[in-house]
């Protein structure tokens, strides 16, 4: 798809979206789930090693910008990545930033 083919309310989404994803955390949450596909909020703040309400946190706007979902099972909500391209965007930002300037 050409930039030019995009309309400016889907603009608008994607540069609300990156601007969700720009958060140190944020992206070990996105790089997590792309591991596990699906995590609970217990699951992400274990591993992200901060407070379980700083992760609900981040998790919230990550939800609410489009970039997760989730599923509430019983007392456990389980978030995942709301498209699988968004695995991309994990990838692209860490082969970028181990460029080491040398070509």
């Amino acid at each position: 798809m050409d930039l030019k083919e995009l309309s400016s309310v889907q603009l608008e989404s994607a540069a609300n979206m990156l601007k969700a994803i720009a958060h140190p955390m944020r992206i070990a949450i996105l790089s997590f789930l792309e591991e596990n596909a699906t995590l609970t909020v217990t699951e992400i703040h274990e591993r992200l090693g901060i407070e379980q309400s700083t992760t609900s946190h981040h998790l919230g706007i990550l939800k609410d910008k489009g970039v997760l979902v989730s599923k509430r099972v019983g007392k456990n909500t389980f978030y995942s990545l709301k498209h699988s391209n968004l695995s991309h965007i994990v990838e692209c930002v860490s082969k970028c930033s181990d460029f080491t300037g040398d070509d």
